[in-house]
């Protein structure tokens, strides 16, 4: 069978460190932090962090992971009918990057008696355009950044 291996990034000896690879990682020996220069996929894996004292050591495992930010979503009409002077559209709100992406609506306003309340990416919705102009804003999020756009009411009749 075949050994393990390991690949160390840093190794510390009382005051005295070594980084194995500097150009991409930098110890903070302040806070003992290890802080890992232009992040990219490859980094989201298992590190080892352990500590040797005497004939004992403590080991600590932490997974890495990494994620691509949002990126600001859009929201499409899917179907729009007009007709009697009320409104109904089917919407879709979508980012087209980012990891792990959750969608929710909500107000722009607290005049809309929870209208845009919604979770995922569709929202289907019916209204008076004689009501006031309302606005509904989906946000898109993920565990590192979220983005917000908003769908004004009055862009029943558009195309956009």
């Amino acid at each position: 069978e075949e050994p393990q291996k390991k690949r160390f990034l840093l190794k510390i000896s009382g005051r005295n460190y070594e980084e194995f690879e500097p150009q991409r990682m930098r110890f903070h020996g302040h806070d003992f932090s290890l802080e890992i220069l232009n992040t990219s996929r490859d980094d989201g894996r298992l590190y080892e962090y352990s500590v040797s004292k005497g004939p004992e050591e403590e080991v600590w495992q932490i997974q890495l992971e990494v994620f691509e930010p949002v990126a600001d979503p859009r929201i499409r009409i899917l179907r729009r009918e007009l007709s009697n002077g009320s409104c109904s559209v089917a919407l879709r709100c979508a980012s087209e990057r980012g990891d792990e992406v959750s969608y929710s609506w909500d107000s722009r306003d607290n005049g809309t008696g929870g209208m845009c309340s919604g979770s995922g990416g569709f929202l289907n919705l019916s209204y008076s355009l004689r009501s006031a102009a309302f606005g509904c804003v989906c946000t898109a999020r993920n565990p590192v950044s979220s983005r917000d756009v908003a769908f004004d009411s009055s862009q029943c009749g558009s195309e956009q």
